[in-house]
């Protein structure tokens, strides 16, 4: 049997509730011999249960911990295991189609590419609706000297059946983390990814940090997946997700970014601050919002769940911090921005 190239590693995104789903169609529709590291961040028993019995069926490895992870922690300890030419990034989330996998490899063999990304889709109906076609990601010097971060997904909200004729394999500047290949040799230059990334454009750093070690970065349409969001209907996802999502990671996601490639705070930034909490509102509090049949009125009840979410999320991410002992510091936001409430 040919020695893989290349070894999967798998890890939680934002829930546990597609962990199932996403894993056979890794086995179903894969077709080249690869090694696969499974990281699982505390996730529920059913699906612990799940995963152990396929490592034994499968012989993958699992490496579970009994707290959740940030993604970039989560990658890290995947990396620790990995001894091919190749690794794949997957979130736990992922559904891919067949000759995925070495659509990746071939991209990555005959170009030298050091990341490749696939066509990614998202939501269902699967494989139809355009996530990231390639897309922007790097700094730049306006008049005034400022340092300005300039990123652009392509192709996003497009259908499938309409631009992938289109599509042809290009050099581009970002990859997404859903999933991702990776030519190993880079972390000898790079290092490992960084943790201080803890939930949101960890994938600019990582693709800008490629380029600036002289890696480069392709869009490979012949691979297509989609990564399948949704509420964390699961009443054992809706921790993890609250934590996955909080203000605290975010605040701290973006700041770190800012300071590091020492970026001018401009609208950019005030956009996402503006936006803060927003998955939680999309996914957990507009649903309820809608549903809650009450005297009290649409704007009450609305202005209610607000303030009890940001009061629950800032406590467990308390909980988290005074469990984990593994990130340190505090986030807030500038003076007068202030979060969007819709």
């Amino acid at each position: 049997m040919q020695e893989p190239v290349v070894t999967l590693v798998v890890v939680p995104r934002e829930r546990f509730s597609c962990a199932r789903e996403s894993l056979e169609s890794i086995y179903e529709h894969t077709d080249l011999p690869f090694n696969l590291v499974y990281v699982d961040g505390k996730s529920p028993e059913e699906v612990r249960l799940f995963l152990e019995n396929q490592a034994k069926e499968k012989g993958f490895q699992l490496i579970r911990t009994e707290y959740y992870l940030s993604p970039n922690h989560a990658r890290n300890i995947g990396l620790q295991y990995v001894n091919t030419k190749y690794l794949v990034f997957v979130d736990n989330d992922v559904v891919v189609t067949p000759g995925w996998l070495s659509a990746l490899v071939n991209c990555a063999e005959e170009t030298g590419a050091t990341v490749v990304g696939p066509l990614t889709c998202e939501g269902t109906p699967i494989h139809q609706k355009v996530h990231f076609a390639g897309g922007e990601s790097h700094i730049v010097t306006d008049v005034k000297g400022r340092r300005l971060l300039r990123e652009k997904m392509y192709k996003q909200g497009q259908q499938v059946m309409e631009v992938k004729p289109k599509l042809k394999r290009v050099k581009t500047e970002l990859a997404e983390f859903h999933c991702v290949l990776v030519r190993t040799a880079i972390f000898e230059q790079i290092g490992l990814l960084d943790e201080k990334m803890l939930n949101t454009k960890e994938h600019l750093d990582f693709c800008m940090t490629v380029a600036q070690a002289g890696g480069e970065v392709y869009f490979e349409p012949d691979c297509l997946v989609t990564y399948v969001p949704g509420p964390p209907l699961e009443t054992t996802d809706v921790y993890f997700y609250m934590l996955r999502w909080s203000d605290d990671w975010t605040l701290k996601s973006l700041h770190h970014l800012r300071d590091k490639w020492n970026l001018s705070e401009n609208e950019y930034f005030f956009s996402k601050y503006r936006k803060l909490g927003w998955r939680r509102r999309q996914t957990i509090i507009n649903p309820l919002i809608t549903s809650f049949n009450s005297k009290l009125g649409y704007r009450v009840v609305r202005k209610i769940l607000t303030v009890a979410d940001k009061v629950f999320n800032g406590y467990i991410t308390g909980i988290y911090f005074a469990r984990s002992r593994r990130l340190r510091g505090s986030a807030s936001l500038p003076k007068n921005i202030k979060p969007l409430e819709n």
